[in-house]
Order: C-alpha cells, then sequence, then structure tokens
C-alpha cells in the first residue's frame, strides 16, 4: 500500500492579496496530480481561515481528503463548536509553554508532511521561518506568490 501523502499550510496571519482562486487550484493540483490525501492546516489567522474553508469545501468533490486542524493549544468550547471533529492536539503540547506552543505545533506539521504550501510576502515572522524549516526538511514547497 502507497504511503499517504501529507501537506501542511504557513502563512501569514493576515492575507493582503486576493489568492483564493489559486490557493484553490493549488490544493487541487496537490490532490489530483500529487495524489496528496492529509491536509495540516492551523488556525491562528486569515490564511489559515481560508485554507480550512476551502478544504470543507473541496471535501465534498475529493471524498477521498482529510483535512486536520492541528491545535496550538488545549481546545476549548468555541474551537470545539468551530472545527469539532476536524482537530488534533499533538502529544506533547499539553507541557510547552504557550509562547512557544505555535513553534511546536508547526514543527510537528513539519515532521508529519510531504509537502508545504506557503504564503510569505515579508521575510520577517513565523510564515517565513516555518518556510526554512520545512525547506530545510526537505518537503516540496509551494508559494503561492510566484
Amino acid at each position: 500500500m502507497e504511503k499517504t501523502k501529507t501537506c501542511c499550510f504557513f502563512g501569514h496571519r493576515e492575507v493582503t492579496h486576493n489568492i483564493r482562486e489559486k490557493l484553490t487550484s493549488i490544493i487541487e493540483k496537490l490532490i489530483t496530480e500529487d495524489n496528496v490525501t492529509e491536509f495540516y492546516v492551523g488556525h491562528q489567522g486569515q490564511f489559515d481561515s481560508m485554507v480550512y474553508s476551502i478544504l470543507k469545501k473541496l471535501k465534498t468533490k475529493y471524498p477521498q481528503i482529510r483535512y486536520t486542524v492541528v491545535l496550538a493549544y488545549m481546545p476549548d468550547e468555541y474551537i470545539k463548536e468551530l472545527y469539532g471533529e476536524d482537530t488534533i492536539f499533538p502529544d506533547g503540547l499539553e507541557t510547552v509553554p504557550k509562547k512557544f506552543a505555535i513553534s511546536k505545533r508547526n514543527d510537528w506539521m513539519i515532521q508529519h508532511s510531504d509537502f508545504a504550501v506557503c504564503y510569505v510576502y515579508k521575510v520577517t515572522g513565523g510564515a517565513a521561518k516555518f518556510r526554512e524549516k520545512a525547506e530545510k526538511r526537505k518537503l516540496q514547497i509551494i508559494d503561492v506568490l510566484t
């Protein structure tokens, strides 16, 4: 049996470009041409929200895919209501200090992925840092802004 191919996403909190159509196209190509069936996304900003909504919509067209919101913090009632069963809270994060939780969660996503779709428009910040980490770990990088 073939190994499940996985993809994670890193992007700045604020989406300052019109990228929905291109992002949808990138995700569809990952599904149809690269056979990616598992997607990991965070939940900290506009980019993550956009990715989640696209994946949720594409699930009806491609029922073989699975998408999971990877949490950085123990889920509260709001998160449970918002995402339902579409979440995972990786083992070990419960002991991580809050200021390092997002970084540890992002490291987890890199370790469990083959591809990374990145929305990076400035050289500073977490999105740029984790794009670089994903590249060093030899993930196949797909930049939204190219």
